[in-house]
């Protein structure tokens, strides 16, 4: 980090580094400048917070999965997996999941090789849905991105031909996982009935 620069009594420093004697700017700017100081630091605090009840959740959930693993003699261990925790009354519930990031190897341009060689070749079985979903699934998005989800869903099409079988095999060990995010959610329910609502942990969503 660079130090900061000592900044003069009477003087303000502006964006481009210059002192600006303090008698010399507007009042409505100063006024502007003493409110986002203070929802800065409002920011800073709120997200310190949110960083120790994160931490303490996390910890929290482990070990109550630890120490109910241990009514059945079984030991679990690290802090991967969906876990959904109920209050007794049905009222509450806790959401800890980790969602993992994936993308596909070169093995993937064999997989649609053989799934257009598979294609070409049964043109009068294989229908129109199907070559419809085969096209979506290698859909480039906006992003220059492939959708992970479409091409996964390949794996349920039921084709009885050996290029096709390879061909999902050949996407199912592609995947390559390049990073996870845990998270955790909170639910109240709504009144007696059956949907649940998030109980907002963020600025936007409060």
């Amino acid at each position: 980090m660079t130090a900061q620069t000592q900044i003069p009594e009477g003087y303000k420093q502006d964006g481009q580094g210059r002192l600006i004697p303090i008698d010399a700017i507007k009042p409505i700017d100063l006024e502007r400048d003493v409110l986002v100081a203070k929802l800065v630091d409002g920011a800073k605090q709120c997200a310190g917070s949110l960083r120790e009840y994160k931490a303490q959740a996390f910890g929290d959930i482990a070990a109550f999965i630890e120490l109910s693993a241990e009514q059945y003699g079984a030991k679990v261990g690290g802090n991967k997996g969906n876990v959904t925790l109920m209050s007794f009354d049905g009222r509450y519930k806790v959401l800890r999941a980790c969602d993992e990031s994936i993308t596909f190897d070169e093995r993937l341009q064999a997989a649609k090789a053989l799934i257009d060689e598979c294609l070409r070749d049964r043109t009068k079985t294989t229908g129109p849905e199907i070559r419809a979903l085969i096209d979506r699934a290698f859909e480039v998005g906006k992003q220059g991105q492939l959708n992970t989800g479409r091409i996964l869903a390949l794996r349920r099409v039921a084709i009885d031909d050996p290029r096709w079988q390879d061909a999902m095999a050949a996407i199912s060990e592609s995947v390559q996982v390049v990073g996870s995010k845990a998270y955790i959610r909170v639910y109240e329910r709504v009144g007696d009935s059956d949907r649940y609502v998030p109980i907002p942990l963020d600025v936007a969503g409060a």
